[in-house]
């Protein structure tokens, strides 16, 4: 069962837009979803809405520390309110999958994100779920930064987006912890073959 939706990003217009701000974009999708507004919150360094679902208590939180700090309001929030590592949902960007593609996975490195980094320390522990949204690599490490702080263009934005709103149809999965179903909403990334069409009769014979 998921409490807390964190998604990562840069606070401020010239990151609103970037390639690095996809887990913000997440979160904004969700709140549209369930009809609510993210206020700033000092307590917890972010942006945050808090609401129940299924006669459950969930908080969507969006972290206004940048990126290399985002545990901070991590942390914070989940210390007060007792939420457990596996109770915790990371939507952040990944280098290593398409535009397009999402998968879900609980635990594991920070692979040299910054921002689960940060998690990392506050939580003291990997074992939190990730939601990680595809946008491609650059080709050569030394362009990383460069990558994650700048627009995707019109074609990739569109299957970043196709993602977002795919794998946010599982949110209510996710909050009730049938992870399982989750998994499958989320990971099927290509609709499905369409059925070959049935060869047309043959005329009767004279």
């Amino acid at each position: 069962m998921i409490k807390l939706f964190v998604g990562l990003g840069n606070p401020g217009a010239e990151y609103e837009a970037t390639r690095h701000n996809a887990g913000f974009w997440w979160i904004d999708q969700v709140a549209r979803q369930l009809g609510v507004r993210l206020v700033a919150e000092r307590s917890y360094h972010g942006l945050m809405a808090r609401t129940q679902v299924r006669g459950q208590t969930v908080w969507l939180l969006e972290p206004q520390t940048f990126m290399n700090l985002s545990g901070k309001s991590v942390g914070a929030l989940a210390r007060f309110y007792k939420i457990a590592p596996e109770q915790i949902l990371v939507v952040h960007d990944e280098l290593d999958l398409s535009p397009g593609q999402a998968k879900l996975k609980r635990g594991g490195g920070h692979a040299g994100h910054n921002g689960l980094r940060d998690i990392h320390a506050q939580l003291g522990t990997g074992d939190y779920w990730r939601l990680r949204l595809g946008i491609g690599h650059p080709g050569d490490r030394a362009e990383v930064v460069g990558w994650v702080l700048r627009k995707p263009p019109a074609d990739e934005l569109a299957q970043i987006e196709t993602a977002i709103t795919r794998s946010a149809q599982a949110f209510e999965q996710l909050v009730m912890g049938e992870m399982e179903r989750a998994t499958v909403q989320i990971h099927t990334d290509k609709p499905p073959r369409a059925k070959p069409p049935k060869p047309a009769a043959e005329p009767p014979a004279d």
